[in-house]
């Protein structure tokens, strides 16, 4: 199959054709040809006003539920509504049943792979107990590229030592939530002022803090490697900036949501803006976004986290954390008030992922597979229903006029255009 895209603005840092406007053929998976003017017969021309083309996008953590939620969503809609957002790359969290803590269902989750390649995140602990180490190095050698308990961020200190001791080997990666769950339990949005008004029970921010600072001792203590996904308080921007300081090989991501809406959003008890860590103040969210400003926060984590009707529409307390984000990612990011340049977000989409992960990082220059995203910032398109390719729907942006929108994910030989 051939592919020519005409005129775009390419956004790939370290490429010799970063910050320029160029025609770009694909062939067979392949880049072909990169100059000012291509003209060849037979290709499927992508020529539009303000098409940028940048790295092929990755995501850290995302729940595509399969198997045993698949009501929720599945591998093959996962990753559907993956490539509809620009992602060539997500990695899969082990919440599902049953949980991913076998070299069976790393291979499981690999063999799934198409125009999105699918990276499965292994159990820390057996089965997701938190009592003891699964078999980390047997599920690095097929295919796991990190290890987390996912949406159950590990309790045991001393299991988590060792864990930190154990991935050292290898030189893997552990990847947690921050959040002590014996101090956020029956917490149903962030503790404060909207919380005593909604009369909801409060998370207070140290719930996340407390469980940070254990985790930056045993980070500082073993010397090992650690990425903290949906920090979520100005506090956790702070401890972090100072842990880098101080040398810590820790890393960490901030999710779309928690860079966008603050607890304000929830007041009317929107379940759609229940998630964890839960949406903070607005002192927070400054302060997260100032940490992508200056590199303290190193990439974006969708947490993309599905959930079917029933899960939502119920009162507030009894509805499920998460919310789907895959899909919509360029505009909410484009959304965020600050003004954060184009290419600090692709380098935390596609870039500083790779690098936390050990992937490697696609080229662009003849002869190299064909690892692209194709988007436009100015293009307006309504979300809903029809062109939602998640099977679930637990988003506030559904029946929204978004600006930012996806053109098309290219991913070695498969193709997804949709102008």
């Amino acid at each position: 199959m051939l592919v020519l895209i005409k005129k775009a603005h390419i956004f790939w840092p370290g490429s010799k054709f970063h910050s320029k406007k160029k025609d770009v053929l694909i062939k067979d998976g392949l880049v072909d040809q990169i100059s000012d003017s291509i003209n060849t017969k037979g290709a499927q021309v992508i020529d539009q006003k303000g098409l940028a083309l940048s790295v092929g996008w990755c995501d850290i953590f995302a729940d595509f539920c399969d198997p045993g939620y698949e009501h929720k969503e599945t591998l093959e809609s996962g990753i559907a509504a993956a490539a509809a957002g620009g992602y060539t790359d997500v990695c899969i969290i082990p919440n599902t049943q049953p949980v991913t803590t076998s070299k069976a269902q790393v291979e499981y989750i690999r063999q799934k792979s198409g125009i999105v390649n699918l990276h499965p995140i292994g159990t820390i602990s057996k089965q997701l107990e938190g009592k003891d180490l699964s078999e980390m190095y047997d599920m690095r050698i097929t295919g796991a590229v990190a290890f987390s308990d996912g949406k159950k961020p590990l309790q045991h200190s001393g299991l988590m030592l060792k864990a930190l001791q154990y991935v050292q080997t290898f030189d893997g990666v552990l990847i947690e939530i921050p959040e002590d769950t014996n101090i956020a339990q029956n917490g149903l949005m962030n503790e404060g002022t909207i919380s005593t008004q909604m009369g909801l029970q409060g998370k207070s921010t140290i719930a996340e803090t407390i469980h940070l600072f254990r985790n930056l001792e045993l980070l500082q203590y073993t010397n090992s490697r650690l990425h903290i996904t949906g920090i979520s308080t100005a506090k956790s921007v702070d401890m972090i900036r100072k842990a880098k300081k101080q040398g810590l090989q820790i890393t960490c991501s901030v999710t779309p949501y928690h860079l966008l809406y603050t607890d304000k959003q929830i007041e009317g008890y929107q379940t759609n803006f229940k998630v964890n860590p839960p949406l903070r103040t607005d002192a927070d969210r400054k302060a997260l976004v100032k940490g992508v400003e200056d590199g303290t926060i190193d990439c974006i984590a969708s947490h993309h986290s599905p959930q079917d009707w029933d899960a939502k529409t119920v009162e507030f307390a009894y509805a499920k954390n998460g919310m789907i984000t895959l899909q919509t990612m360029l505009p909410m990011l484009l959304q965020v008030s600050e003004k954060i340049s184009l290419e600090r977000w692709i380098d935390m989409l596609s870039i500083n992922p790779r690098k936390i992960l050990g992937l490697p990082q696609p080229e662009l220059d003849k002869g190299a597979v064909a690892k692209i995203t194709l988007f436009n910032t100015n293009t307006e398109w309504v979300y809903d229903s029809t062109n939602n390719r998640s099977l679930s729907e637990n988003t506030p942006l559904l029946n929204q006029k978004l600006k930012g929108k996806v053109i098309g994910t290219i991913n070695n030989k498969h193709y997804c255009i949709h102008e």
